[in-house]
């Protein structure tokens, strides 16, 4: 039987969280941190999402509000007994003058899964935003599953980055060749909007082997690695996370 279940967040800018609503096997935490924001951490209740399965996670920070999004552990996509895809929407709106720091761990894609992600990101003028995504094809010693990704982020009403990749079984011919992942099984990438980098945008620079930094048209960087491990990849994100943004 396949599962349908909506997790939601809303942090205000006093630290309070009037909503805190986990749901199914998104469990929701209030968590300590010694830094400027409100930190909840996403439980993983149970082995999700199968296939069918029906997930989304909501995240309102409101205007002058600071928030850090993190995860106990890895999101595991496993086969189901439905033939029908699994679907992981996650939905963001950030106010004037608000913070949203969203640092999962990774996304791992089980041989068998069949998994469809979509993240949407509002943000208003003066929001600034740091976000990450690691996406694993395969656990150790098996073949990836099929996984198709979409992120989709406006700033102020209008378009500032809309990708889409798919990897996998399932996906169009290419996706392992030279071109896209070259054999690797482990790819991420880290988007930072900060208003400040409209006057002084990044510029366009190799950060490892296989990982590059480019500005994006308007006030913001994306970060795109590949590589052979999860560990290395956290590696290079993690170097890009201190460059663009410590805190």
């Amino acid at each position: 039987m396949s599962l349908s279940a909506t997790a939601r967040i809303v942090a205000e800018a006093d630290g309070t969280l009037p909503v805190l609503i986990g749901d199914g096997p998104l469990a929701l935490r209030r968590t300590r941190t010694t830094g400027p924001y409100t930190r909840v951490t996403v439980v993983g209740a149970m082995s999700a999402p199968l296939g069918g399965d029906r997930l989304a996670i909501e995240s309102e920070v409101r205007d002058g509000a600071r928030l850090l999004v993190d995860s106990s552990a890895a999101t595991v996509a496993l086969p189901g007994r439905s033939t029908e895809p699994a679907t992981y929407d996650v939905r963001l709106t950030v106010g004037d003058g608000a913070v949203l720091r969203w640092l999962p761990e990774q996304l791992v894609c089980a041989q068998g899964s069949d998994l469809v992600m979509r993240t949407t990101v509002e943000l208003a003028a003066t929001a600034r935003l740091v976000l990450r995504e690691e996406q694993i094809l395969g656990r150790h010693g098996e073949e990836p599953g099929t996984l198709l990704s979409r992120l989709t982020v406006h700033r102020a009403g209008r378009p500032l980055l809309d990708q889409e990749v798919a990897y996998g079984p399932g996906a169009p011919g290419g996706w392992d060749g030279g071109a896209v992942l070259a054999g690797h099984r482990s790819v991420g990438q880290l988007l930072v909007v900060e208003p400040a980098f409209a006057e002084k945008p990044v510029e366009s620079r190799l950060l490892a082997e296989n990982a590059v930094l480019a500005p994006l048209a308007g006030p913001g960087a994306l970060v795109t690695a590949v590589a052979p491990d999860a560990l290395r990849l956290r590696r290079v994100l993690d170097e890009a996370l201190g460059i663009l943004a410590p805190t």
